[in-house]
Protein backbone atom coordinates (compact mmCIF):
# COMPACT_ATOMS: atom_id res chain seq x y z
CA UNK A 1 0.00 0.00 0.00
CA UNK A 2 1.38 3.39 -0.99
CA UNK A 3 2.40 5.67 1.82
CA UNK A 4 0.14 8.61 2.45
CA UNK A 5 1.61 11.82 1.11
CA UNK A 6 3.03 14.04 3.79
CA UNK A 7 1.84 17.60 3.25
CA UNK A 8 3.28 19.06 6.40
CA UNK A 9 5.71 21.93 6.65
CA UNK A 10 8.72 19.60 6.30
CA UNK A 11 8.06 18.88 2.63
CA UNK A 12 8.06 21.12 -0.42
CA UNK A 13 4.47 22.20 -0.96
CA UNK A 14 4.61 21.90 -4.76
CA UNK A 15 6.48 19.98 -7.45
CA UNK A 16 7.73 23.18 -9.07
CA UNK A 17 9.05 24.32 -5.71
CA UNK A 18 11.00 21.06 -5.35
CA UNK A 19 12.45 21.35 -8.86
CA UNK A 20 13.44 25.00 -8.46
CA UNK A 21 15.08 24.33 -5.09
CA UNK A 22 17.05 21.37 -6.46
CA UNK A 23 17.98 23.31 -9.60
CA UNK A 24 19.08 26.24 -7.44
CA UNK A 25 21.35 23.90 -5.52
CA UNK A 26 22.90 22.57 -8.73
CA UNK A 27 23.23 25.90 -10.54
CA UNK A 28 26.24 27.72 -9.12
CA UNK A 29 29.27 29.77 -9.98
CA UNK A 30 30.89 26.86 -11.84
CA UNK A 31 28.16 27.11 -14.49
CA UNK A 32 29.36 30.62 -15.27
CA UNK A 33 33.13 30.50 -15.12
CA UNK A 34 34.03 26.90 -15.91
CA UNK A 35 31.59 25.40 -18.41
CA UNK A 36 31.86 28.03 -21.19
CA UNK A 37 35.65 28.08 -21.11
CA UNK A 38 35.91 24.28 -21.04
CA UNK A 39 33.53 24.14 -23.99
CA UNK A 40 35.44 26.64 -26.09
CA UNK A 41 38.81 25.07 -25.36
CA UNK A 42 37.71 21.50 -26.06
CA UNK A 43 35.95 21.53 -29.39
CA UNK A 44 32.85 23.68 -28.87
CA UNK A 45 29.72 21.77 -29.81
CA UNK A 46 31.73 18.52 -29.84
CA UNK A 47 32.46 19.03 -26.13
CA UNK A 48 28.80 19.88 -25.47
CA UNK A 49 27.67 16.60 -27.06
CA UNK A 50 30.08 14.61 -24.88
CA UNK A 51 29.03 16.62 -21.83
CA UNK A 52 25.33 15.92 -22.45
CA UNK A 53 26.11 12.21 -22.88
CA UNK A 54 27.88 12.09 -19.51
CA UNK A 55 25.12 14.14 -17.92
CA UNK A 56 22.69 11.39 -18.95
CA UNK A 57 24.85 8.35 -18.11
CA UNK A 58 26.52 9.73 -14.98
CA UNK A 59 25.15 13.00 -13.62
CA UNK A 60 21.44 12.19 -13.68
CA UNK A 61 21.74 8.58 -12.41
CA UNK A 62 23.88 9.64 -9.44
CA UNK A 63 21.51 12.53 -8.73
CA UNK A 64 18.52 10.16 -8.79
CA UNK A 65 20.44 7.92 -6.39
CA UNK A 66 20.72 10.84 -3.98
CA UNK A 67 17.03 11.58 -4.46
CA UNK A 68 16.09 7.99 -3.60
CA UNK A 69 18.11 7.98 -0.37
CA UNK A 70 16.80 11.37 0.76
CA UNK A 71 13.13 10.80 0.09
CA UNK A 72 13.21 7.33 1.64
CA UNK A 73 14.33 8.78 4.98
CA UNK A 74 12.17 11.94 4.94
CA UNK A 75 14.27 13.56 7.69
CA UNK A 76 17.88 14.69 7.38
CA UNK A 77 20.63 12.97 5.40
CA UNK A 78 22.01 11.02 8.38
CA UNK A 79 18.63 9.52 9.21
CA UNK A 80 17.93 8.88 5.53
CA UNK A 81 21.08 6.78 5.17
CA UNK A 82 20.28 4.96 8.41
CA UNK A 83 16.74 4.26 7.23
CA UNK A 84 17.90 2.84 3.90
CA UNK A 85 20.79 0.91 5.49
CA UNK A 86 18.47 -0.84 7.91
CA UNK A 87 20.46 -3.36 9.95
CA UNK A 88 23.62 -2.89 7.91
CA UNK A 89 25.46 -0.91 10.57
CA UNK A 90 28.64 -0.74 8.53
CA UNK A 91 26.96 1.70 6.14
CA UNK A 92 25.05 3.86 8.62
CA UNK A 93 28.10 6.12 9.15
CA UNK A 94 27.75 7.49 5.62
CA UNK A 95 25.02 9.80 6.85
CA UNK A 96 27.56 11.84 8.82
CA UNK A 97 29.71 12.36 5.74
CA UNK A 98 27.49 15.16 4.29
CA UNK A 99 27.27 16.89 7.67
CA UNK A 100 31.04 17.45 7.67
CA UNK A 101 31.02 18.31 3.97
CA UNK A 102 28.37 20.97 4.58
CA UNK A 103 30.64 22.89 6.93
CA UNK A 104 33.65 22.70 4.64
CA UNK A 105 32.01 23.49 1.31
CA UNK A 106 30.00 26.47 2.58
CA UNK A 107 33.07 27.89 4.33
CA UNK A 108 35.11 28.35 1.17
CA UNK A 109 32.20 28.77 -1.25
CA UNK A 110 30.89 31.68 0.82
CA UNK A 111 34.20 33.49 0.32
CA UNK A 112 33.74 33.52 -3.47
CA UNK A 113 30.04 34.26 -3.06
CA UNK A 114 31.06 37.26 -0.96
CA UNK A 115 33.27 38.44 -3.82
CA UNK A 116 30.28 38.35 -6.17
CA UNK A 117 28.20 40.37 -3.69
CA UNK A 118 30.95 42.96 -3.36
CA UNK A 119 31.24 43.23 -7.14
CA UNK A 120 27.47 43.64 -7.40
CA UNK A 121 27.82 46.51 -4.92
CA UNK A 122 30.69 47.99 -6.96
CA UNK A 123 28.59 47.73 -10.10
CA UNK A 124 25.70 49.38 -8.29
CA UNK A 125 27.79 52.43 -7.31
CA UNK A 126 29.35 52.52 -10.80
CA UNK A 127 32.76 51.61 -9.40
CA UNK A 128 33.97 50.03 -12.65
CA UNK A 129 33.78 53.18 -14.75
CA UNK A 130 36.91 54.92 -16.02
CA UNK A 131 39.43 52.14 -15.35
CA UNK A 132 41.77 50.19 -17.61
CA UNK A 133 42.58 46.46 -17.69
CA UNK A 134 45.54 46.76 -15.32
CA UNK A 135 43.41 48.56 -12.75
CA UNK A 136 40.80 45.78 -12.71
CA UNK A 137 43.50 43.22 -11.99
CA UNK A 138 45.05 45.41 -9.30
CA UNK A 139 41.65 46.09 -7.75
CA UNK A 140 40.85 42.39 -7.46
CA UNK A 141 44.24 41.59 -5.98
CA UNK A 142 43.91 44.42 -3.47
CA UNK A 143 40.36 43.44 -2.50
CA UNK A 144 40.89 39.66 -2.19
CA UNK A 145 44.00 40.16 -0.02
CA UNK A 146 42.37 42.73 2.25
CA UNK A 147 42.10 41.37 5.80
CA UNK A 148 38.65 42.88 6.42
CA UNK A 149 36.51 43.54 3.34
CA UNK A 150 36.28 40.01 1.85
CA UNK A 151 35.55 38.58 5.29
CA UNK A 152 32.79 41.12 5.81
CA UNK A 153 31.10 40.32 2.48
CA UNK A 154 31.50 36.60 3.15
CA UNK A 155 29.75 37.09 6.48
CA UNK A 156 26.88 38.91 4.77
CA UNK A 157 26.36 35.95 2.42
CA UNK A 158 26.45 33.46 5.30
CA UNK A 159 23.93 35.45 7.34
CA UNK A 160 21.62 35.86 4.34
CA UNK A 161 21.80 32.11 3.85
CA UNK A 162 21.20 31.54 7.55
CA UNK A 163 18.11 33.74 7.52
CA UNK A 164 16.53 31.80 4.66
CA UNK A 165 17.31 28.35 6.11
CA UNK A 166 16.05 29.42 9.56
CA UNK A 167 12.60 30.11 8.08
CA UNK A 168 12.13 26.45 7.25
CA UNK A 169 11.52 24.28 4.22
CA UNK A 170 8.44 25.94 2.79
CA UNK A 171 8.70 29.52 4.08
CA UNK A 172 12.47 29.73 3.62
CA UNK A 173 14.06 27.36 1.11
CA UNK A 174 11.08 26.82 -1.20
CA UNK A 175 9.86 30.41 -1.15
CA UNK A 176 13.38 31.71 -1.65
CA UNK A 177 13.89 29.39 -4.63
CA UNK A 178 10.58 30.43 -6.16
CA UNK A 179 11.67 34.07 -5.96
CA UNK A 180 15.36 33.84 -6.83
CA UNK A 181 15.30 31.27 -9.63
CA UNK A 182 12.76 33.16 -11.82
CA UNK A 183 14.77 36.36 -11.25
CA UNK A 184 17.92 34.47 -12.27
CA UNK A 185 16.20 33.31 -15.48
CA UNK A 186 15.01 36.84 -16.27
CA UNK A 187 18.53 38.20 -15.76
CA UNK A 188 19.90 35.50 -18.06
CA UNK A 189 17.43 36.33 -20.83
CA UNK A 190 18.22 40.05 -20.61
CA UNK A 191 21.98 39.48 -20.65
CA UNK A 192 21.87 36.95 -23.51
CA UNK A 193 19.84 39.38 -25.61
CA UNK A 194 22.25 42.24 -24.93
CA UNK A 195 25.35 40.13 -25.54
CA UNK A 196 24.14 38.64 -28.83
CA UNK A 197 23.36 42.12 -30.15
CA UNK A 198 26.99 43.25 -29.81
CA UNK A 199 29.22 43.73 -32.86
CA UNK A 200 31.47 40.71 -33.25
CA UNK A 201 29.15 38.47 -31.23
CA UNK A 202 29.31 35.83 -33.95
CA UNK A 203 33.00 35.25 -33.16
CA UNK A 204 32.13 34.38 -29.58
CA UNK A 205 29.36 32.03 -30.69
CA UNK A 206 31.77 30.35 -33.10
CA UNK A 207 34.28 29.85 -30.28
CA UNK A 208 31.59 28.34 -28.10
CA UNK A 209 29.52 26.28 -30.52
CA UNK A 210 31.57 25.34 -33.57
CA UNK A 211 32.15 21.58 -33.44
CA UNK A 212 35.86 20.95 -33.72
CA UNK A 213 36.38 17.21 -33.36
CA UNK A 214 40.11 17.62 -33.93
CA UNK A 215 40.33 18.96 -30.36
CA UNK A 216 38.58 15.94 -28.88
CA UNK A 217 41.17 13.89 -27.00
CA UNK A 218 41.22 11.70 -23.93
CA UNK A 219 41.65 14.85 -21.86
CA UNK A 220 38.54 16.33 -23.51
CA UNK A 221 36.47 13.30 -22.57
CA UNK A 222 37.72 13.44 -18.98
CA UNK A 223 36.98 17.18 -18.83
CA UNK A 224 33.41 16.69 -20.11
CA UNK A 225 32.90 13.82 -17.67
CA UNK A 226 34.15 15.91 -14.77
CA UNK A 227 32.06 18.92 -15.79
CA UNK A 228 28.89 16.81 -15.92
CA UNK A 229 29.71 15.36 -12.51
CA UNK A 230 30.73 18.54 -10.66
CA UNK A 231 28.09 20.74 -12.28
CA UNK A 232 25.31 18.99 -10.36
CA UNK A 233 27.27 19.01 -7.08
CA UNK A 234 26.54 15.32 -6.52
CA UNK A 235 28.40 13.36 -3.90
CA UNK A 236 28.16 15.71 -0.94
CA UNK A 237 24.39 15.22 -0.63
CA UNK A 238 23.03 18.73 -1.17
CA UNK A 239 20.43 17.19 -3.48
CA UNK A 240 19.93 14.25 -1.14
CA UNK A 241 19.08 16.75 1.60
CA UNK A 242 16.45 18.46 -0.55
CA UNK A 243 15.02 15.08 -1.55
CA UNK A 244 14.26 14.52 2.13
CA UNK A 245 11.53 17.13 1.59
CA UNK A 246 10.10 15.66 -1.63
CA UNK A 247 6.52 14.47 -1.56
CA UNK A 248 5.93 10.77 -2.16
CA UNK A 249 4.16 11.42 -5.48
CA UNK A 250 7.22 13.11 -7.05
CA UNK A 251 8.63 11.24 -10.06
CA UNK A 252 12.34 11.17 -9.20
CA UNK A 253 13.42 10.36 -12.76
CA UNK A 254 11.47 13.28 -14.26
CA UNK A 255 12.67 15.68 -11.59
CA UNK A 256 16.25 14.54 -12.12
CA UNK A 257 16.03 15.20 -15.84
CA UNK A 258 14.39 18.58 -15.18
CA UNK A 259 17.14 19.67 -12.80
CA UNK A 260 19.86 18.50 -15.20
CA UNK A 261 18.18 20.32 -18.09
CA UNK A 262 17.96 23.58 -16.15
CA UNK A 263 21.57 23.26 -15.02
CA UNK A 264 22.79 22.66 -18.59
CA UNK A 265 20.65 25.47 -19.99
CA UNK A 266 22.08 27.97 -17.49
CA UNK A 267 25.61 26.84 -18.35
CA UNK A 268 25.00 27.26 -22.09
CA UNK A 269 23.39 30.66 -21.60
CA UNK A 270 26.39 31.76 -19.54
CA UNK A 271 28.49 31.07 -22.61
CA UNK A 272 26.07 33.10 -24.74
CA UNK A 273 26.53 35.97 -22.31
CA UNK A 274 30.28 35.86 -21.81
CA UNK A 275 31.91 35.01 -25.12
CA UNK A 276 30.08 37.32 -27.52
CA UNK A 277 31.02 40.13 -25.12
CA UNK A 278 34.64 38.97 -24.77
CA UNK A 279 35.12 38.56 -28.52
CA UNK A 280 33.70 42.00 -29.16
CA UNK A 281 37.10 43.28 -28.02
CA UNK A 282 39.78 42.51 -30.58
CA UNK A 283 42.70 40.45 -29.28
CA UNK A 284 41.14 39.61 -25.90
CA UNK A 285 41.27 35.91 -25.04
CA UNK A 286 38.87 34.31 -22.55
CA UNK A 287 40.23 32.62 -19.46
CA UNK A 288 38.63 30.63 -16.67
CA UNK A 289 37.92 30.91 -12.98
CA UNK A 290 37.81 34.03 -10.83
CA UNK A 291 40.06 36.00 -13.19
CA UNK A 292 37.39 35.73 -15.90
CA UNK A 293 34.60 37.00 -13.66
CA UNK A 294 36.41 39.56 -11.54
CA UNK A 295 39.12 40.89 -13.86
CA UNK A 296 38.32 40.22 -17.52
CA UNK A 297 34.57 40.84 -17.52
CA UNK A 298 34.54 44.23 -15.74
CA UNK A 299 37.01 45.37 -18.39
CA UNK A 300 34.85 43.85 -21.15
CA UNK A 301 31.66 45.50 -19.95
CA UNK A 302 33.21 48.95 -19.74
CA UNK A 303 35.05 48.61 -23.05
CA UNK A 304 32.17 47.19 -25.07
CA UNK A 305 29.64 49.68 -23.75
CA UNK A 306 32.16 52.51 -23.33
CA UNK A 307 30.14 54.90 -25.44
CA UNK A 308 26.95 54.03 -23.56
CA UNK A 309 27.62 54.46 -19.83
CA UNK A 310 24.05 53.68 -18.84
CA UNK A 311 24.13 50.36 -20.68
CA UNK A 312 27.55 49.48 -19.24
CA UNK A 313 26.22 50.20 -15.77
CA UNK A 314 23.04 48.15 -16.29
CA UNK A 315 24.80 45.17 -17.89
CA UNK A 316 27.42 45.00 -15.14
CA UNK A 317 24.88 45.30 -12.34
CA UNK A 318 22.56 42.63 -13.73
CA UNK A 319 25.45 40.25 -14.40
CA UNK A 320 26.80 40.39 -10.85
CA UNK A 321 23.32 40.17 -9.37
CA UNK A 322 22.92 37.04 -11.48
CA UNK A 323 26.07 35.63 -9.88
CA UNK A 324 24.79 36.51 -6.41
CA UNK A 325 21.53 34.64 -7.09
CA UNK A 326 23.41 31.58 -8.37
CA UNK A 327 25.76 31.61 -5.39
CA UNK A 328 23.01 32.13 -2.82
CA UNK A 329 20.72 29.35 -4.09
CA UNK A 330 23.66 26.95 -3.85
CA UNK A 331 24.84 28.13 -0.43
CA UNK A 332 21.35 27.56 1.00
CA UNK A 333 21.55 23.85 0.24
CA UNK A 334 25.07 23.68 1.67
CA UNK A 335 23.97 25.16 4.99
CA UNK A 336 20.82 23.05 5.07
CA UNK A 337 22.83 19.79 5.00
CA UNK A 338 24.38 20.40 8.40
CA UNK A 339 21.57 22.46 9.92
CA UNK A 340 18.97 19.76 9.21
CA UNK A 341 21.12 17.20 11.02
CA UNK A 342 21.33 19.24 14.24
CA UNK A 343 17.64 20.08 14.00
CA UNK A 344 16.57 16.43 13.70
CA UNK A 345 19.29 14.60 15.64
CA UNK A 346 19.65 16.91 18.62
CA UNK A 347 16.14 18.43 18.64
CA UNK A 348 17.49 21.94 18.33
CA UNK A 349 15.12 24.49 16.80
CA UNK A 350 15.66 25.17 13.13
CA UNK A 351 16.68 28.84 13.66
CA UNK A 352 19.19 27.85 16.33
CA UNK A 353 20.55 25.00 14.17
CA UNK A 354 21.04 27.37 11.25
CA UNK A 355 22.72 29.90 13.54
CA UNK A 356 25.12 27.35 15.07
CA UNK A 357 26.21 26.00 11.69
CA UNK A 358 26.56 29.53 10.32
CA UNK A 359 28.75 30.53 13.24
CA UNK A 360 31.16 27.65 12.60
CA UNK A 361 31.17 28.44 8.88
CA UNK A 362 31.94 32.08 9.62
CA UNK A 363 35.03 31.01 11.57
CA UNK A 364 36.17 28.58 8.89
CA UNK A 365 35.26 31.05 6.15
CA UNK A 366 37.35 33.73 7.80
CA UNK A 367 40.31 31.36 7.72
CA UNK A 368 39.71 30.74 4.01
CA UNK A 369 39.36 34.44 3.27
CA UNK A 370 42.54 35.35 5.11
CA UNK A 371 44.45 32.70 3.18
CA UNK A 372 44.45 35.13 0.25
CA UNK A 373 46.04 37.83 2.38
CA UNK A 374 47.74 37.97 5.75
CA UNK A 375 47.54 34.16 6.20
CA UNK A 376 48.81 33.36 2.73
CA UNK A 377 51.96 31.84 4.23
CA UNK A 378 49.98 29.49 6.50
CA UNK A 379 50.01 26.11 4.75
CA UNK A 380 48.76 22.63 5.54
CA UNK A 381 50.21 20.03 3.17
CA UNK A 382 51.41 22.99 1.07
CA UNK A 383 47.84 24.30 0.74
CA UNK A 384 46.23 27.40 2.21
CA UNK A 385 42.91 26.99 4.01
CA UNK A 386 40.82 27.88 0.94
CA UNK A 387 42.68 25.49 -1.35
CA UNK A 388 42.74 22.81 1.33
CA UNK A 389 38.98 22.87 1.83
CA UNK A 390 38.44 22.93 -1.92
CA UNK A 391 40.75 19.94 -2.32
CA UNK A 392 39.01 17.98 0.44
CA UNK A 393 35.53 18.60 -0.98
CA UNK A 394 36.01 18.62 -4.77
CA UNK A 395 38.81 16.10 -5.17
CA UNK A 396 38.05 13.73 -2.31
CA UNK A 397 34.59 14.00 -0.76
CA UNK A 398 32.53 14.43 -3.93
CA UNK A 399 33.97 11.52 -5.95
CA UNK A 400 34.41 9.20 -2.94
CA UNK A 401 30.92 10.02 -1.65
CA UNK A 402 29.33 9.39 -5.04
CA UNK A 403 31.26 6.15 -5.53
CA UNK A 404 30.18 4.80 -2.14
CA UNK A 405 26.56 5.86 -2.72
CA UNK A 406 26.47 3.91 -5.98
CA UNK A 407 27.90 0.83 -4.27
CA UNK A 408 25.52 1.27 -1.34
CA UNK A 409 22.32 1.64 -3.36
CA UNK A 410 23.34 -0.58 -6.26
CA UNK A 411 24.77 -3.53 -4.33
CA UNK A 412 23.99 -3.31 -0.60
CA UNK A 413 20.42 -2.07 -0.16
CA UNK A 414 17.58 -4.50 -0.77
CA UNK A 415 16.48 -3.99 -4.38
CA UNK A 416 12.80 -4.04 -3.39
CA UNK A 417 13.36 -0.95 -1.24
CA UNK A 418 15.11 0.87 -4.07
CA UNK A 419 12.55 -0.18 -6.70
CA UNK A 420 9.63 0.89 -4.52
CA UNK A 421 11.24 4.28 -3.94
CA UNK A 422 11.95 4.96 -7.60
CA UNK A 423 8.60 3.66 -8.87
CA UNK A 424 6.59 5.32 -6.10
CA UNK A 425 5.52 1.99 -4.61
CA UNK A 426 4.84 0.53 -8.05
CA UNK A 427 2.51 3.33 -9.18
CA UNK A 428 4.98 4.43 -11.87
CA UNK A 429 5.88 2.01 -14.65
CA UNK A 430 9.07 3.11 -16.34
CA UNK A 431 11.76 1.53 -18.50
CA UNK A 432 14.23 3.93 -16.87
CA UNK A 433 14.49 1.91 -13.67
CA UNK A 434 16.42 -1.09 -15.08
CA UNK A 435 18.62 1.28 -17.11
CA UNK A 436 19.31 3.37 -14.01
CA UNK A 437 20.10 0.28 -11.94
CA UNK A 438 22.54 -1.06 -14.52
CA UNK A 439 24.33 2.30 -14.70
CA UNK A 440 24.54 2.73 -10.93
CA UNK A 441 25.89 -0.79 -10.42
CA UNK A 442 28.35 -1.07 -13.27
CA UNK A 443 29.01 2.14 -15.20
CA UNK A 444 28.84 5.03 -12.71
CA UNK A 445 31.39 3.58 -10.22
CA UNK A 446 33.95 3.15 -13.03
CA UNK A 447 33.39 6.67 -14.38
CA UNK A 448 33.56 8.20 -10.90
CA UNK A 449 36.81 6.36 -10.23
CA UNK A 450 38.24 7.82 -13.45
CA UNK A 451 37.16 11.31 -12.35
CA UNK A 452 38.75 10.74 -8.96
CA UNK A 453 42.15 9.73 -10.29
CA UNK A 454 41.99 12.46 -12.95
CA UNK A 455 41.40 15.11 -10.29
CA UNK A 456 44.48 13.82 -8.49
CA UNK A 457 46.51 14.46 -11.65
CA UNK A 458 47.06 10.86 -12.75
CA UNK A 459 46.01 11.65 -16.33
CA UNK A 460 47.78 15.00 -16.68
CA UNK A 461 49.97 13.53 -19.42
CA UNK A 462 46.89 13.51 -21.70
CA UNK A 463 46.78 17.32 -21.58
CA UNK A 464 50.30 17.74 -22.98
Amino acid sequence: MAEKINVGSKVFSSKIGAILAAAGSAVGLGNVWRFPTETGANGGAAFILIYVLFMLVLGVPVMVTEFAIGRHGHKDVKHSFESMAGGRKGWRWMGLFPVVAGFLVLSYYAVVAGWTLYYAYEAGINGFAGKDAAQYAADFEQFSSNPYLPTLWMAVIVMMTCGIVALGVQKGIERGSKIMMPILFIFIIILVGCSLSLPGAEKGLTFLLRPDFSKVTGATVLSAMGQAFFSLSVGICCLCTYACYFRKDVNLFKDGLSVASIDTLVALCSGFIIFPAVYSISGLEPNAGPSLVFITLPNVFQTVFGGMPALAYTFSLIFYLLLVMAALTSSISMLEMSAAYFHEEHRISRPMSAFLVSTVCLVLGTMCSLSFGIWSDVKIFSLGFFDLFDFLVAKLMMPIGSFLMCIFVGWVVDENIVRNELTNEGTITTWLYPVWRFIVRYIAPVLIFLIFVNELGVFDFLKK
